[in-house]
């Protein structure tokens, strides 16, 4: 995988605004905040996709970001907040290093816009894709 903006991060080479570190685990705030707090919770395992993950990284994040949402939260006085994680280009990943985004909403409206284009299934495709699904794991 090509050395990432985040690789160097976790290394020391470009400094952060760190908040949090762990053997697997790196979170800090992002530089460029859609809101008041807004932090990145980062494996230490470079790759671009969540599945591309280890278990093991995965895990580890996932004991972590309970625990990060609640301080950011803490220390912002936010009470609302979204979770983003987006796996490739066409979904709006920029930097190509799994990452989770804790952006703190407040009502003055600061944090992530979301334009939501909810579809209908069809319940005959539906039975399909989820019986595709499953056999896929």
């Amino acid at each position: 995988m090509p050395d990432t903006i985040f690789s160097k991060i976790i290394r020391g080479e470009i400094p952060s605004h760190k908040v949090y570190e762990d053997a697997h685990v790196f979170a800090f705030l992002d530089i460029g905040p859609l809101s008041r707090g807004h932090t990145l919770v980062i494996p230490k395992q470079a790759v671009a996709r969540l599945d591309e993950l280890s278990d093991e990284s995965a895990a580890a994040i996932g004991r972590v970001l309970p625990r990060l949402c609640r301080a950011v939260l803490k220390a912002t006085g936010a009470t609302n907040y979204n979770v983003l994680q987006n796996n490739g280009a066409l979904a709006h990943q920029a930097v190509m290093h799994v990452h989770f985004h804790i952006i703190p909403r407040f009502e003055d409206g600061s944090g992530l816009g979301i334009k939501w284009g909810a579809g209908k299934l069809d319940p005959a495709a539906g039975k399909t894709l989820a019986e595709m699904i499953a056999s896929s794991l």
